[in-house]
């Protein structure tokens, strides 16, 4: 279950201003001491079924894939403070400014059960972030720099699913949120936002005419007038661009999935894989045109074994309906002869 908030928030012209109150400590956000607790900085008013309703509340068209876990997105701004945005649409938020998104699981008795809340905060040295973990009575959360993992059951399709639920360390959310070495938000992109407060889109829409004439991305899910390749390609932009990247984590892999190349060898169409091993077993190419079941990219997503498994990091399971999509995609290709 999914819950829609109503929050308020106001933009200036040109760009979008949010004007924040007392109950979120702005000190708190770039101190060079991270809070042991979530409480200090007050972004849940003592729950966090009781977000700050200073936050701002968004969703995103195509969310990165994490265990089937559920998802609560919020951005918070200083006093006064201004988002602007670069050509491609990504959202650029002032010092001060974190980025709060929480992961849980359909509670049985409603609402959602919420696990951990991880933070990004972006302080003057520049962007940090901060895993916070749910105590059991779900009074506070504590930060875990080292991660940790949680016995975690939820149903899926009627059938009740174990899985070892993985906090991420604080070197591991920099390797996902990493560019060019540098801390960086990967997911407030505006083709990809939705705002779950009525008319929030349209406001920005109006005060940031360069943001409105850029298309929304493709609902990898969903048909709508969206093509298979497209769907396709903004799943693994979503799921494995923000490492895949000219800048990424995987650079070195010359595979390049976050949009940035039309070459398709670098997209993997044919291509090799830079180190051959146990991840690639007897397959030659990452995407083999074609022949789904001969494409390392399938045998990688396909697996949870901890070295072969892509992404590498945030799962436990294998996301059956984004690797259905993937293998249709390949299949649809004209084989090559490979």
């Amino acid at each position: 279950m999914r819950l829609v908030l109503p929050f308020l928030a106001c933009f200036s012209a040109a760009v979008a201003t949010y004007a924040a109150s007392d109950d979120i400590s702005e000190a708190k956000v770039v101190v060079s001491e991270n809070p042991p607790t979530l409480s200090e900085f007050g972004f849940f008013d003592g729950s966090v079924a009781r977000p700050s309703k200073k936050l701002i509340p968004y969703e995103l068209r195509t969310p990165l894939f994490s265990d089937y876990a559920t998802k609560q997105r919020f951005i918070f701004l200083p006093a006064g403070a201004n988002i602007t945005a670069d050509k491609d649409g990504r959202l650029i938020f002032p010092v001060g400014a974190a980025l709060i998104k929480s992961f849980g699981y359909p509670a049985a008795s409603g609402g959602l059960d919420v696990i951990e809340t991880r933070v990004l905060l972006h302080k003057a040295s520049g962007w940090v972030a901060l895993p916070y973990v749910w105590r059991k009575d779900r009074s506070d959360a504590d930060l875990r720099v080292g991660g940790t993992r949680i016995p975690v059951v939820f149903d899926r399709n009627g059938t009740k699913t174990s899985i070892s639920y993985s906090v991420p360390n604080k070197n591991q959310c920099k390797q996902c949120h990493s560019v060019a070495n540098d801390i960086m938000p990967i997911g407030p992109v505006w083709q990809n936002m939705n705002f779950t407060r009525d008319g929030d889109r349209q406001r920005l829409s109006h005060m940031l005419p360069t943001l409105a004439q850029l298309p929304s991305f493709a609902v990898w899910d969903k048909g709508d007038a969206a093509s298979l390749d497209e769907r396709a390609k903004q799943y693994l932009n979503i799921n494995c661009g923000h490492c895949h990247a000219p800048k990424g984590s995987a650079s070195n892999s010359g595979l390049f999935l976050d949009g940035s190349s039309r070459d398709p060898v670098a997209m993997g169409m044919g291509k090799r894989p830079v180190a051959a091993g146990r991840a690639s077993g007897d397959l030659d190419f990452i995407i083999a045109p074609g022949q789904p079941e001969r494409s390392i990219l399938v045998k990688r997503m396909e697996s949870t074994d901890p070295g072969i498994a892509m992404p590498e990091l945030g799962r436990a399971t294998v996301h059956e309906e984004g690797v259905d999509l993937i293998r249709d995609w390949i299949a649809s290709m004209p084989t090559t002869g490979h």
